[in-house]
């Protein structure tokens, strides 16, 4: 005999079709990264690559900072950086510091990285010329609402109404 099924409420998600654009949209990039030869580089490492490059060696929590992420996801992100032959560690200023550096690997391609970095961004303007919002709209927008109230709140008023939550 088998259970009844419960609905799945994961079958409702406003902001999927989002996550799906831009994981097509990564894809396309790592599609260009490919046909230029460029193998074992992700979409997401260019932009931390393109910042050891312009600022020189960092540590990982000065380039986390400078990126807007946290330390734990820049050290997770630079330990595959590292893997994939990007970035190497170096003997920082002291004994007990580590700077993040760009690799001759790196180094060889970073141009044609900065190239594609101004060139999908002059892709990602035409598109928005082409709507009538333009996502980066939205997303200033959304900002101001969080700023009025924030996520955390919002979703903790929707669940302090839920009798499933207590």
């Amino acid at each position: 005999m088998t259970e009844p099924q419960a609905p799945d409420p994961t079958q409702q998600s406003l902001w999927r079709p989002l996550f799906r654009l831009q994981a097509s949209m990564d894809a396309d990039i790592a599609r260009i990264y490919s046909e230029a030869r460029i193998e074992g580089l992700k979409p997401s490492f260019v932009m931390e690559l393109l910042r050891l490059h312009a600022r020189g060696p960092m540590s990982i929590r000065e380039l986390a900072e400078s990126v807007g992420r946290t330390h734990s996801a820049l050290s997770q992100k630079v330990a595959a950086m590292r893997a994939a032959g990007w970035v190497q560690t170096v003997a920082g200023d002291d004994a007990r510091s580590k700077k993040v550096t760009l690799t001759d690997k790196a180094r060889g391609v970073i141009d044609r990285l900065a190239a594609e970095w101004q060139a999908t961004e002059a892709a990602l303007a035409e598109i928005e010329a082409e709507i009538p919002y333009p996502l980066s709209r939205v997303v200033t927008d959304i900002e101001q609402a969080l700023e009025r109230k924030s996520f955390q709140d919002r979703i903790a008023e929707k669940l302090a109404q839920d009798p499933s939550w207590r």
